[in-house]
């Protein structure tokens, strides 16, 4: 293991020792004292496994392409900025416009999100993004998604707290979305709605979250405690009416 002490070093530095570390063959590097610094691992490619000891800044993980990033803390904005492949797990909470145009890979949250998660979150030929938060979220979850798969567990919440902020789903036009619990059709438009689970749905989803919380140490068994809701959208051109043509 390649070992990068971050402390006081600007990120563009630090940037430099990582990819130096990988163009040396370091198939696994550690970061500690990692402090805010923004683009960590930004348009990385290939299999490398990435270590942040500490709380990284904005834009972690933009443009992955194939390497693990593991956060033993908390995240900020914009994890995952149009990632491509590979995977982000962050073993705290995480900020707003995650997974933004997100086109594959995963991203993994244990804890509690911001607003705007998942925005413009789309697939790209055969790959399937995947974006998994283990507590609340805020506001536009899932925005304007356009594919892939969402998973919100709600797993710290209580029955008097919703899963999530206002403007659920607003303009979603494809991908699903599955929620532990029920939906509050308040907290949503009329352009999605919900649907029964499939035997496939159940396939689906029994596989993500058992590598979900084997990331995390979460006993798998008390997520599926609660029955889960999918939610999908109702049309493909939700706000067509708006426009003349």
């Amino acid at each position: 293991m390649y070992v990068i002490d971050a402390k006081g070093l600007h990120y563009r530095d630090l940037n430099k020792k990582i990819k130096s570390a990988i163009a040396g063959n370091s198939k696994e590097i550690k970061l500690n004292n990692v402090n805010g610094q923004y683009y960590i691992a930004d348009g990385l490619n290939g299999n490398s496994k990435i270590i942040i000891n500490g709380v990284p800044g904005n834009d972690l993980g933009a443009f992955l392409d194939g390497p693990t990033i593991i956060v033993h803390a908390n995240g900020k904005d914009n994890i995952g900025n149009t990632m491509n492949t590979g995977k982000i797990a962050v073993h705290g909470n995480a900020g707003d416009v995650l997974g933004y145009g997100m086109r594959g890979g995963k991203i993994f949250i244990k804890g509690n999100v911001g607003y705007r998660v998942g925005i413009h979150m789309k697939g790209y030929l055969h790959q399937v993004p995947v974006l998994i938060a283990g507590g609340t979220a805020g506001d536009f979850f899932g925005e304007y998604m356009a594919g892939g798969i969402m998973i919100l567990l709600g797993l710290n919440s209580n029955e008097n707290k919703p899963l999530t902020g206002d403007y659920f789903a607003t303009g979603m036009h494809g991908g699903v979305i599955y929620l532990r619990g029920k939906l509050n059709k308040t907290k949503c438009g009329a352009e999605v709605g919900t649907v029964p689970l499939t035997e496939e749905d159940n396939i689906l989803i029994n596989k993500l979250l058992k590598e979900f919380a084997e990331d995390f140490s979460i006993d798998l068994k008390s997520i599926f405690s609660i029955p889960f809701t999918k939610v999908i959208p109702l049309t493909t051109r939700p706000y067509g009416n708006l426009y003349t043509y």
